[in-house]
């Protein structure tokens, strides 16, 4: 019967691993390092790169590279181990923290970039709107443009706030995790 039971596991364990590799591109993780951070949120304990090595049957460079790429993304820590000189590492198992950091950090970097993007053509493009001897046809275009960013910049401002929701967790009280039924 043990037999059985650990075959069930394994088997549920790889449903799961097998879809998260899969969706992992989505962070920007190809679906090896995928199914490394996979394989490490159903050990209990943390891995060195040798565990890793031996339960993925991957080389050990491959193994350092993965986990570093994981490390930037914020889903893979390094522990310490009292006793042991080899690192040790853990996975991110609070999705919620995981998404929240990663979506997070990406949004608010792409409304700060835009948002200065803006601000900038905005200059330029009044620069042209204010000139007197600017042929009224690119005057237009400006204006046009100009309008055009107004519209940009409403969407950037909600990025930003909704960054900020995330960060700071009030997101959850408009959209609560849910416990299951």
């Amino acid at each position: 019967m043990k037999k059985d039971s650990e075959a069930l596991i394994e088997e549920a364990e790889g449903a799961v691993v097998d879809s998260i590799a899969e969706t992992m591109d989505l962070y920007g993780i190809t679906p090896s390092t995928g199914r490394l951070f996979a394989r490490m949120y159903f050990k209990h304990q943390p891995m060195t790169l040798d565990d890793m090595k031996d339960d993925l049957g991957m080389s050990k460079p491959s193994m350092s590279i993965a986990v570093r790429n994981l490390q930037e993304v914020s889903i893979v820590k390094k522990v310490w181990q009292k006793g042991s000189r080899k690192d040790a590492f853990t996975a991110e198992k609070n999705f919620f923290k995981y998404f929240s950091h990663f979506f997070g950090n990406k949004w608010e970097r792409e409304a700060k970039l835009n948002l200065s993007a803006i601000e900038y053509a905005e200059e330029k493009l009044q620069e042209v709107i204010d000139d007197e001897s600017t042929e009224e046809e690119l005057k237009e275009r400006a204006r046009k443009d100009y309008n055009q960013l107004e519209e940009y910049r409403k969407y950037c401002k909600w990025l930003e706030r909704l960054a900020d929701s995330i960060e700071s967790g009030e997101i959850f009280e408009f959209l609560p995790i849910e416990e299951e039924k």
